[in-house]
């Protein structure tokens, strides 16, 4: 069901999204850039009232996997006043921004996301609620441990089993690497992800009548894994295709990226590197080196989740 309500809400917002990327920034958009302060990055022009104007702006750390910016946290604008013809912004001040803002947020994101936000109570305390569809990139072949804390000192709950391969009579379409093991993604923490669902490898996408008994059983409860031993593929999120946003919000700075094998960015493959979540949101790193937000993660391992 909530895989549903994802889907339907991307096709609600899609074609507004979409247009809303080929929009022509307004003229004043270029003066006030030198007016925002210190520690914040511009994004978005997305209102002008009059002699008024409002720029996106989000703390320049919001794409740093150190200190990760929060979906859920309150944001800020830079109310610029306008000359008046419109065109050059002549000062600027940072103000609180109500959210969610209608003329930058989908309404089916901001709800599912105030679901999430209502959640935060049942994680662990200080852990960022997510939703996200991921999977394990360890190749030990002891497996990957799940942590009662997200910490490498903290007790091993079971292990997650490395790419596996049916020996005899596996689908066609196995991964060259062997099928990985997919789960669900809930929360953050300081590099760890929180994660419950395991699935064991492969079984989904395998004849259940040949799927063998014994084949490797994932620890399928909740528990913690490092960051760096997860990956996923990009979803459709409703937001611009062909790169990033510096923060997790679709009025964010946008900035280019390439898939693996050149071309932009887009639901074709995933990221070369998982680094923090918030809400539906992921913060990840191309194959080109850029670092930013994605909305919408899966652990599809035959086709694209577009």
């Amino acid at each position: 069901m909530r895989m549903l309500r994802f889907i339907a809400a991307a096709i609600l917002c899609v074609a507004t999204q979409a247009a809303r990327a080929d929009d022509s920034e307004p003229a004043w958009r270029a003066s006030a850039l030198a007016l925002v302060p210190a520690g914040y990055v511009a994004g978005t022009a997305y209102r002008t009232e009059g002699s008024t104007g409002y720029l996106a702006v989000y703390p320049a750390t919001s794409n740093d996997p150190k200190t990760p910016a929060s979906a859920f946290a309150a944001r800020q604008a830079l109310v610029v006043t306008l000359t008046a013809d419109g065109t050059r912004a002549t000062s600027g001040e940072l103000k609180p921004r109500p959210d969610p803002d209608p003329d930058s947020d989908d309404s089916d994101f901001a709800r599912l996301h105030a679901e999430l936000a209502a959640k935060r109570s049942t994680l662990p305390a200080g852990t960022e609620p997510c939703d996200l569809g991921a999977w394990s990139i360890d190749k030990d072949p002891g497996g990957l441990n799940v942590r009662a804390e997200p910490s490498v000192k903290a007790r091993v709950l079971g292990t997650l089993p490395p790419p596996y391969r049916l020996k005899l009579g596996g689908a066609e379409n196995t991964p060259e690497g062997g099928w990985l093991t997919e789960f669900r993604i809930i929360g953050f923490k300081d590099g760890w992800f929180l994660i419950e669902g395991a699935k064991p490898p492969g079984k989904d996408y395998e004849d259940e009548k040949r799927y063998p008994r014994s084949a490797p059983k994932p620890y399928a409860g909740r528990g913690w894994i490092a960051s760096n031993k997860v990956g996923a593929a990009y979803a459709n999120g409703a937001t611009r295709m062909g790169g990033l946003v510096q923060a997790p919000f679709a009025d964010a700075k946008w900035m280019p990226a390439q898939r693996e094998f050149g071309g932009a960015l887009d639901t074709d493959g995933g990221p070369r590197r998982l680094l923090a979540c918030s809400g539906l949101w992921g913060l990840v790193e191309s194959h080109d080196g850029v670092r930013g937000w994605w909305r919408a993660l899966c652990s599809n391992q035959v086709t694209n989740c577009s």
